[in-house]
């Protein structure tokens, strides 16, 4: 016998950001993760466009993909991690990873996208100074075998 899921109790208990937003972009369900990601409150945050954690230089980009996906129903990114960046409240850079999935009305029509959303900026960080660490031993191996 399987017990009734609280989902509303699962969105806000998960770590991970759970953000969805309606067919036009504006945001429609912010959970705690998601506060504490990007530092907007959920009162700060429902209503408003997801341009508050897309990067100036990336929303054209969003944009035009989420335009398509809204008008085609499709997705790359359901299986597919994306990692992009993101910024937060204060205007800080993170890098987060995420997946999406589209949410549909009983009549079929698109209702919305939920991302569900890591923070990865220190794993990011890591990785690109383990790859300069790298480059600069290939550098010293290279200088003393020539």
């Amino acid at each position: 016998m399987q017990a009734a899921i609280d989902y509303e109790q699962l969105v806000s208990a998960i770590g991970d950001a759970i953000i969805i937003s309606g067919p036009d972009g504006a945001i429609t369900l912010w959970n705690p993760a998601a506060e504490y990601i990007f530092g907007y409150t959920q009162e700060e945050a429902l209503g408003q466009s997801l341009d508050l954690i897309i990067p100036e230089r990336l929303r054209g980009r969003h944009w035009e993909g989420y335009d398509k996906t809204m008008a085609t129903g499709q997705t790359r990114y359901g299986h597919d991690l994306l990692r992009v960046p993101a910024i937060n409240k204060k205007g800080d850079a993170l890098s987060i990873a995420f997946t999406v999935a589209l949410l549909h009305g009983d009549d079929g029509k698109i209702t919305g996208i939920v991302a569900v959303i890591r923070n990865e900026t220190a794993r990011f960080q890591e990785e690109r100074a383990l790859k300069k660490r790298i480059t600069e031993l290939e550098g010293r191996v290279g200088a003393t075998a020539g």
